[in-house]
């Protein structure tokens, strides 16, 4: 289990990746949960604000918001994120 693991993206704008509490490297897949995890982006593109909730499926609850070019996204016991999945992806093709 890593208890604070940080990550930075830049692909169209910058994202600030964090995970408190990761439980992701030694347990089964369906298992691979963080209790907190939290992205702050600032987007080359701008969009029209919003604000997005979530409960249950992948977590016990998710908040996007979005702002011109700056997003948050906040989420609890959920899911972990995949960091690698865009490098992965952009390599297959």
């Amino acid at each position: 289990m890593d208890f604070i693991r940080f990550n930075h993206h830049e692909d169209f704008g910058h994202d600030f990746y964090i995970q408190i509490l990761n439980m992701g490297r030694h347990v089964p897949r369906w298992m691979r949960r963080s209790l907190i995890q939290l992205s702050i982006s600032w987007n080359d593109y701008p969009s029209w604000p919003y604000i997005q909730f979530t409960f249950g499926g992948s977590g016990l609850l998710g908040v996007i918001f979005w702002v011109y070019k700056f997003g948050f996204d906040f989420d609890i016991l959920s899911y972990t994120w995949k960091w690698n999945y865009r490098k992965n992806t952009d390599e297959d093709t």
